[in-house]
C-alpha cells in the first residue's frame, strides 16, 4: 500500500482526478487529496472525500487535525505526490518554490517523489515560459506525464489535455 497525496488544481480536467482517486483506492492505496481553491470551482471536495474515504484539505490556515501543520504532516507521510491536473500556474509556483497555498507548501516540504500531469490550453503548454518551467522541474527530478493532444475545453485542438486517468494510473503503478 502506498500513501499518495493527490494535488488537484483549478482546471476543467479536475473531474478526471476523481477517477484517478478511484483507481488508486481500488489498488489498495491510501489517498489524501489536497485541492487548490480554484479546483473547488470545478469539483467539490465532497467528491474526493467520498472516493478517497479521507478528509480533503484546501485551506492552509484551517486548524490542523493534529498538532503538526497539515502541509508538513502530508509531506512527511507521502510515499508519492501526484498533481493532476497541474495547471501552468501551479507548475510555475513549483519551479520557483512559491508556497502560497496548502498544495504548493506541501510540494515544497515533501521529500517524496513528485509526478505532475499538466492540463492547459495548447498555447499555454507550448509557451516558452511553460516549457522552461517544465524543463527545470524535470531537471530537479519531477516526473512529468506529458499532456495528450486532442480537443480542448476552450474549443481548440492541440496538445494540452491531461492524460486520461487510466493512463496516469498505469504510468504510476
Amino acid at each position: 500500500m502506498r500513501r499518495i497525496v493527490l494535488g488537484v488544481t483549478g482546471s476543467i480536467a479536475a473531474y478526471k482526478a476523481a477517477e484517478l482517486v478511484r483507481l488508486f483506492v481500488k489498488n489498495g492505496d491510501e489517498v489524501h487529496v489536497v485541492m487548490t481553491e480554484a479546483a473547488c470551482e470545478f469539483v467539490k471536495p465532497l467528491t474526493f472525500q467520498t472516493l478517497s474515504r479521507n478528509p480533503v484539505l484546501v485551506d492552509q490556515f484551517a486548524p490542523p487535525v493534529s498538532w503538526k501543520p497539515e502541509h508538513i504532516s502530508l509531506a512527511e507521510a507521502a510515499d508519492l505526490v501526484v498533481v493532476a491536473p497541474a495547471t501552468a500556474n501551479t507548475i510555475a509556483k513549483m519551479r520557483y518554490g512559491i508556497a502560497d497555498n496548502l498544495l504548493t507548501a506541501t510540494l515544497l516540504a515533501t521529500r517524496a517523489p513528485i509526478v505532475i500531469a499538466p492540463a492547459m490550453n495548447d498555447g499555454m503548454w507550448e509557451s516558452l515560459v511553460t516549457q522552461d518551467n517544465i524543463a527545470s522541474l524535470r531537471a530537479r527530478g519531477v516526473r512529468v506525464i506529458d499532456p495528450d493532444s486532442g480537443e480542448l475545453a476552450c474549443g481548440t485542438s492541440g496538445k494540452g489535455r491531461m492524460m486520461e486517468s487510466e493512463e496516469i494510473f498505469k504510468a504510476l503503478k
